[in-house]
């Protein structure tokens, strides 16, 4: 059995639970020797490190546990480097997803203009603790779930020399609707960039039933934090292919601009609401497993996705896993270094495409194409501190896309958010 150290960067996440469930769950391959739970914040380090710490010892798992607000001492030794990190918490979030609706664009956490703001306040706090890694635990996998996703691991992988695989739990959930359906059996294509994904065929006898699934309504559930709009058939027909439910912005924009002016809580209340219940709940010294509550923050499968990551790559298991990686030519109409989410052969040497049956879909391409030089721009702003490449990233977003209005929004966004933002300039 395989002995691992992990350290769990933003560990006082309500997500963290379910982490440590995901471990419990894996202990016929993997034996925690050491996990370190760090975070900054000291009252939800605290809260949900001691409910980590009694779930591992109701378990029997003698590993050892640190809580710490010290990056150093928590990277210390580390097989694994998880990251879960929200710079800013709930209320940056809330700012993302309410000031953009005042200029009618969408205010979302991971995409558009929100998403964007996200990304320029992590990137820094990433960029120090690859700085950190680099210099303690150079052999560490970093397995990214920071959002946006797809963004982080752009820049982890391309601008810093930490190895990492960027993860999210829509893939697995997308692809495990539609084998509920289809079958385990079903050979199913996935492809696409972080939250901006298609299921494109789903193969039975090397027969593709994927429009037959579609001429009967089939759609992948959307995930708990996305108000479900649906997609209608006309839309599915023409896009030929199973959208992932964060296109939804993108086919159905102005439905949902129109639904984040009338709401009364933006999702990031809701979350806070949800938070300080599960912290409620995490109090009590009596609760020694993750409550059901847990799955009303959008964080379904999770854990199943990152330790079940992380057990391939410390047992060598060669097994197949949808994971943000670097294109390395696996969809010619991307570039090499290009981050996608895509299926992967993952072992001890990291994550590797496997060869993705063609993509002749246009509309794919098109959209994969223009939102990977969003990402780009964004990242490059996100380290310069350059408005003019924030703009660049800003004007060829399909949810933005407007100079006026992103430059207004822009300016409060980055005065509201400016406390995070030490690579822009501020009067």
């Amino acid at each position: 059995m395989k002995e691992i150290t992990v350290a769990v960067i933003g560990s006082g996440s309500t997500y963290c639970p379910e982490l440590i469930d995901g471990f419990l769950k894996a202990r016929d391959s993997l034996k925690l020797k050491r996990i370190a739970l760090m975070d900054i914040d000291e009252r939800k380090r605290t809260i949900v490190g001691s409910l980590c710490e009694r779930m591992l010892k109701k378990a029997g798992e003698g590993c050892e546990i640190l809580m710490t607000d010290n990056l150093d001492d928590a990277l210390r030794d580390a097989d694994f480097v998880v990251t879960q990190i929200r710079v800013g918490k709930l209320p940056a979030r809330h700012l993302d997803e309410t000031i953009p609706v005042k200029y009618g664009l969408i205010g979302q956490e991971t995409t558009g203009i929100g998403g964007f703001f996200k990304a320029l306040r992590t990137v820094p706090v990433m960029k120090h603790i690859c700085d950190r890694i680099e210099t303690i635990c150079p052999q560490a996998w970093l397995i990214n779930f920071t959002n946006p996703s797809g963004i982080i691991t752009e820049f982890v992988l391309n601008h810093t020399n930490v190895k990492c695989v960027g993860l999210c739990n829509v893939p697995i959930n997308m692809i495990d609707d539609t084998r509920e359906i289809a079958g385990e059996g079903s050979d199913i294509t996935y492809v696409g960039l972080n939250h901006l994904s298609w299921i494109t065929s789903v193969k039975i006898d090397g027969r593709n039933i994927l429009p037959e699934m579609m001429a009967k309504g089939f759609s992948a559930k959307v995930m708990e934090n996305i108000r479900d709009d649906g997609f209608s058939m006309e839309c599915l027909k023409a896009v030929n292919a199973i959208p992932s439910s964060y296109l939804q912005y993108y086919y159905g924009r102005e439905a949902k601009l129109n639904h984040l002016r009338e709401e009364e809580k933006s999702r990031a209340q809701v979350c806070m609401e949800i938070e300080e219940q599960l912290l409620e709940m995490y109090a009590d010294e009596s609760l020694t497993v993750k409550p059901d509550l847990l799955d009303k923050r959008g964080g379904h499968k999770y854990s199943l996705a990152a330790v079940s990551l992380i057990d391939s790559i410390a047992n060598d298991k060669n097994d197949i896993h949808v994971v943000n990686i670097k294109n390395d030519g696996t969809l010619p109409f991307m570039e090499n270094d290009d981050i996608v989410e895509i299926a992967a052969r993952v072992g001890r040497d990291g994550a590797k495409p496997v060869t993705v049956e063609a993509i002749d879909n246009r509309h794919i391409i098109g959209l994969m194409r223009i939102v990977k030089e969003y990402e780009k721009f964004t990242v490059k702003a996100a380290i310069s501190g350059s408005e003019s490449d924030a703009m660049k990233a800003l004007l060829v977003h399909p949810l933005v896309g407007d100079w006026d209005k992103a430059s207004i929004c822009f300016d409060e966004m980055k005065e509201a958010h400016k406390q995070y933002l030490p690579q822009f300039k501020h009067e």
